[in-house]
């Protein structure tokens, strides 16, 4: 497997392209003012050093399509639309905003289905084909006008050259987008797979504030499809914390055109298990660069366990570990106080022996020893300093109890986490 370019565009067949709708600047704005910024915006006379904020990615013919989704009970309009979308495993077109999470609304589905109809219309496919997301304030009114405005000029834009503007269209406070795509081989053909994502705040384990779209020209049953992308999503996202805040959109999408001309895989076997690692890997990088670039972080701190007895108790333990905020703070503050690592492995409910457990830190700067059968061991604060000063940090712990193993994406807890998310809506 290797790293290409292109994002979503990289597999065959595939196009995306982002605007600038301004979704949230019409927000508070009656339906008419929105539609005449909308035209102002079309116009060239608003909105110009606006970033984009709605993002379109079309096949050029029906997939096969998956996805997964926040197991919030407070669920975004966009979700509901999308899950009865999917029921016959086909979709061809993701149409998302950012700006506006379009949650807890009295009119949220109805605005979710205009979305649709809007994308449809500028696709000339049906409505039931296209997939809908929405990120950014929550219980604020969708202004779906200048969307509705916006999805013509966005279509026309569509370019197999569009990912990186698409990426850029469904950011929040994020920092940079997160634009991968990687390349293996199934049955002597080129397969290419191609993602991009959102989500640096409200990113807890079992889906995040995040939105992922991905695609492939892999051919794949839909029902296989949907197999591999759980197996995925359980490895990457679902290993993935920034503040333990679980959202109410949290999406991952994803479509399959069949083009790049292998047997369609509609079995577990050989195939299968080829484009599952290689889905997993782009899945898992996806992660990491949304767990580097949490709200206010300061560094990417991956928790990798080993020895656990079982895959779940790896897992527990690893994620405890990254979501705890004394570990996340510590990190912040470059202080080896591994006490809190244990600590966190003891409240996670997984079967441990806490007097087994060993635990070191490990960075570009090297790697140091802290904890040994469950109680610490001499080691240098200054070379301590150093190692947890990178901009990655890894935390090793090994439990002596098995061959299982699994790693948990996190960041550390900074000042500048409470200064984002305390004016958030204002």
């Amino acid at each position: 497997m290797e790293w290409i370019e292109g994002g979503v565009c990289a597999p065959q067949g595939f196009r995306a392209a982002g605007i600038y709708a301004g979704v949230k600047a019409t927000a508070h704005m009656t339906a008419a003012e929105a539609a005449n910024y909308s035209q102002e915006i079309r116009q060239g006379k608003a909105g110009l050093d606006s970033k984009f904020d709605l993002a379109l990615i079309a096949a050029d013919t029906p997939c096969k399509a998956a996805g997964v989704f926040t197991s919030n009970l407070v669920k975004g309009a966009p979700i509901a639309v999308c899950q009865t979308h999917l029921t016959d495993g086909t979709a061809q077109a993701i149409l998302a905003n950012s700006g506006n999470a379009n949650t807890c609304n009295a009119d949220g589905m109805e605005k979710a289905d205009a979305m649709t109809k809007a994308a449809a219309k500028a696709l000339s496919i049906p409505a039931d084909r296209v997939l809908v997301a929405s990120t950014g304030v929550i219980g604020v009114p969708l202004p779906v006008e200048p969307i509705e405005a916006a999805v013509p000029a966005l279509a026309e834009k569509l370019s197999p050259e569009g990912s990186l503007d698409a990426a850029t269209a469904i950011m929040t406070t994020d920092r940079v987008p997160k634009n991968l795509a990687v390349s293996f081989m199934l049955d002597g053909k080129e397969v290419r797979i191609g993602g991009i994502s959102k989500g640096s705040g409200m990113i807890h384990p079992n889906m995040c504030t995040m939105l992922c779209f991905l695609t492939t020209d892999a051919a794949i049953s839909a029902k296989m499809l949907g197999h591999a992308l759980r197996l995925a999503v359980r490895d990457s996202f679902n290993m993935l914390s920034v503040d333990e805040d679980m959202s109410t959109n949290d999406t991952c999408l994803l479509l399959a055109n069949g083009k790049a001309g292998n047997e369609e895989i509609t079995a577990a076997g050989p195939a299968f298990h080829t484009f599952v690692q290689a889905l997993s890997r782009l899945c898992r990088e996806l992660a990491r660069e949304m767990a580097k670039d949490g709200e206010g972080a300061t560094k990417l701190v991956v928790c990798k366990v080993e020895g656990a007895k079982d895959d779940e108790t790896a897992r527990t333990a690893a994620k405890a570990v990254i979501c705890s905020s004394l570990v996340k703070a510590a990190m912040f503050g470059a202080d080896a106080n591994w006490g809190r690592v244990l600590c966190a492995l003891g409240y996670c409910g997984a079967d441990l022996d806490v007097h087994r457990v060993d635990v070191a830190f490990s960075s570009k700067a090297g790697r140091l020893s802290v904890c040994e059968n469950g109680a610490g061991v001499p080691f240098d604060e200054d070379l301590a300093k150093k190692v947890l000063s990178a901009d990655e940090v890894e935390i090793l712990v090994a439990l002596h109890a098995g061959a299982a193993g699994a790693q948990a994406y996190g960041c550390d807890l900074t000042y500048d986490y409470v200064k984002i998310n305390g004016d958030y809506r204002t």
